[in-house]
């Protein structure tokens, strides 16, 4: 059959059946394509040549955030370039074929996260090759995304969070576990604070950057959202531990001289030069082991200080903002549980007003 395509040229494509009633059926598809504004055929492109040029292109060229862009790419070349799936061609990709994916990710004992993650990457990328005309449909969109099982946040109590402090007072980032632990800031959070963000003599700081590796580099970006960027108010008590910080700090120019690299930061090395937000996670878990205090994950203090706050009455909203959450929703999903504690003492309370 004869059509003219989106760019004004007249195109040709043949269909093929075992017998004219099948052609016939295949002619209409073919018509039916053309008529909705799609190709006549998808692109015979592998599903590896397409992800490569998408990450060059689209996710490249995208406003998302460094970190995202690094993340992607590093999951497309890992699980979806890599192997048999890579190999198929984009047009004869059905959403069978991306079921089978998710099952042999999670074969693999990839987290959950991880696998949601890679169908996430690949639903895009084959958004844009229909946006490009290459295909008709995404096969992705066609297939339920991965769920991600609900786990509570590991916290620690108040007390263990006073013993971690305790123990961390002669590690170098003592003050920033100190900051994390009394604001629940993120660890690039911390990391990524400049001096210019802090003002103690209101006793406050400002979320504007965060801080995080992308391959290889510090990369000093903004907040993950627009909640994310927020006004923290300090302790007193952090606030002169801020102050002990920065004339150390002062300390550490003079001594460093010519080799001094003025990077503003709050946190930085003896040579000025910005800190690796692991750095500030291993004096966690170093300080959480001298304390012994067991496993303490990336975002231990963060949970332990919001548990903390909800606990003692912080209404959820506050709560959340404190967090930079974008709705108290994501902070009642993380932290709506309650201690064997706070949960008697409201039976306890409920009971007594009943007259129990």
């Amino acid at each position: 059959m004869s059509y003219v395509d989106a760019t004004g040229k007249r195109q040709r494509s043949y269909v093929y059946g075992k017998t004219a009633t099948e052609a016939r059926r295949e002619l209409k598809k073919v018509r039916d394509r053309i008529a909705s504004g799609k190709p006549a055929k998808d692109a015979p492109d592998t599903v590896t040549s397409w992800l490569k040029r998408w990450r060059e292109s689209s996710l490249a060229a995208s406003d998302r955030k460094a970190t995202t862009k690094a993340l992607y790419g590093s999951l497309s070349r890992k699980h979806l370039e890599a192997g048999t799936f890579g190999a198929k061609r984009l047009d004869r990709l059905k959403p069978s074929d991306v079921e089978a994916l998710v099952v042999a990710l999670r074969t693999k004992k990839l987290a959950d996260s991880t696998v949601r993650q890679v169908y996430t990457v690949l639903r895009q990328a084959l958004d844009v090759a229909v946006r490009d005309g290459l295909l008709a449909d995404n096969p992705a969109s066609k297939v339920k995304r991965p769920t991600v099982a609900r786990q509570e946040a590991i916290y620690l109590t108040a007390a263990d969070v006073a013993r971690l402090l305790d123990a961390a007072k002669t590690l170098r980032y003592c003050v920033a576990v100190v900051l994390m632990a009394a604001t629940g800031l993120r660890r690039g959070e911390a990391a990524g604070l400049r001096w210019s963000d802090v003002d103690l003599d209101k006793g406050e700081l400002r979320v504007r950057k965060t801080l995080s590796r992308v391959d290889g580099t510090l990369v000093l970006s903004e907040p993950k959202t627009d909640r994310s960027r927020r006004r923290v108010p300090l302790h007193s008590g952090v606030v002169v531990q801020l102050k002990s910080w920065r004339k150390q700090q002062v300390a550490e120019r003079l001594a460093a001289g010519d080799q001094w690299t003025d990077t503003g930061m709050v946190f930085c090395n003896e040579l000025g030069l910005m800190v690796d937000p692991r750095n500030l996670l291993r004096t966690v878990e170093l300080a959480a082991a001298k304390a012994k205090l067991g496993h303490v994950g990336a975002h231990t203090m963060r949970h332990s200080a919001a548990v903390a706050w909800l606990e003692s009455g912080v209404h959820i909203k506050a709560a959340a903002d404190l967090l930079g959450h974008s709705s108290i929703a994501i902070t009642g999903d993380l932290y709506g549980h309650t201690s064997d504690d706070t949960a008697r003492a409201a039976v306890d309370g409920l009971g007594a007003a009943l007259g129990l």
